[in-house]
C-alpha cells in the first residue's frame, strides 16, 4: 500500500501568485523507517518533542540558518526513502475562489494518485490536511463513492486502487510536517520567481534542487504531468500564458522541467 499525505500553499488570494495544491506519496513499508529517522533528525538538532514541525516557525533558541539546516535535513530524508511529489498549481487571477481552486487541487491529485496505484498494481490511501470548507467532507465522500466526475472523456471515473480518503494533521504523525515541508520550499521558490525578489535566489535554487529527484519523471527525463501539472491545460489569455511559461522556464533551469505543453489550444 501507498499513502498520499496532502497540503495546500499560497492559498491567499493575490494577482500574479500561484496557488499550490500538492501531495507526497510513500509505500507504506518505509514510512516507519522514515518516521524513525526524522525523531532521529529531530534528536540531533535537539527539537523539544512537544514542537510541531513545520515550514515556519522554527523552534524556540533556532536561529535562521538552524532551522533552514533542519528542513534541508528532512528534504534529504525524504528522498532516501521514496518520497514523491505530486503537484498542481494554478494562477490565482484564473481561479474563480481559492477554495474552489483548492478542491479542484484535491481532485486532480488524487486522480494521478489512482494513476501512479495503476502503474505499480497497489493500493492507497489518502490523507488530506484539515481546514476549513464546508464543502470539503461530501467532496471526499464523493471521490470514494463515485470518483472524479466530468473528466474529458468520461463522464466519471471511479479511483479503485484508493481505499479511503481521511484527515490527517501536523503532530499526529511526521508525515504531514513532511508534506509542509516540501510544498513550503516549492512556495519559497515560486514566490521568489513571481514576486521578483532576487536575494532570495540562491535559496530557492538550493530548494528546487533538493525537490527535483522527488518528481515522477517520463522516459525522457521531463516531470510528468502526473506529477507536475500547471491548471488550466488550455490558457487563452497571452499575459497569463506568458506567466506560465516563465514559471516553467523557471523550474527548468532547475531540472525540474515540466512534460506539459503551455498552450492555448486543447491537446486532450
Amino acid at each position: 500500500m501507498h499513502l498520499l499525505y496532502c497540503d495546500e500553499t499560497n492559498l491567499e488570494e493575490r494577482p500574479g501568485d500561484f496557488l499550490i495544491y500538492g501531495g507526497i506519496t510513500i509505500d507504506a513499508s518505509r514510512a516507519l523507517d522514515l518516521s524513525k529517522e526524522i525523531d532521529e533528525i529531530r534528536r540531533r538538532a535537539r527539537v523539544p518533542k512537544s514542537f510541531r514541525l513545520n515550514v515556519n516557525p522554527g523552534p524556540v533558541g533556532f536561529s535562521h540558518d538552524d532551522f533552514i539546516t533542519l528542513k534541508q535535513a528532512v528534504l534529504q530524508a525524504a528522498q532516501e526513502y521514496g518520497v514523491r511529489l505530486l503537484v498542481y498549481m494554478v494562477l490565482h487571477n484564473i481561479a474563480a475562489t481559492p477554495d474552489e481552486a483548492r478542491r479542484y487541487g484535491i481532485n486532480t491529485i488524487c486522480y494521478h494518485f489512482n494513476c501512479i496505484l495503476n502503474r505499480l498494481n497497489d493500493s492507497g490511501l489518502v490523507l488530506i490536511d484539515r481546514f476549513n470548507d464546508k464543502e470539503v467532507d461530501e467532496q471526499l465522500v464523493e471521490k470514494f463513492s463515485v470518483g472524479v466526475c466530468n473528466m474529458p472523456y468520461s463522464d466519471e471515473i471511479r479511483l479503485n486502487n484508493i481505499v479511503g480518503f481521511h484527515y490527517s494533521a501536523i503532530g499526529q504523525s511526521h508525515l504531514p510536517s513532511v508534506v509542509d515541508i516540501v510544498l513550503g520550499a516549492l512556495r519559497f521558490a515560486v514566490i521568489r520567481h513571481t514576486r521578483g525578489l532576487d536575494l532570495n535566489e540562491k535559496t530557492a535554487r538550493t530548494l528546487l534542487g533538493l525537490l527535483s529527484p522527488l518528481f515522477y519523471r517520463t522516459f525522457n527525463g521531463k516531470v510528468d504531468e502526473i506529477s507536475l501539472i500547471f491548471s488550466p491545460k488550455e490558457i487563452r489569455h497571452a499575459y497569463y500564458r506568458r506567466r506560465y511559461q516563465e514559471l516553467k522556464d523557471y523550474l527548468t533551469a532547475s531540472r525540474i522541467e515540466a512534460d506539459q505543453v503551455i498552450t492555448e489550444c486543447r491537446m486532450y
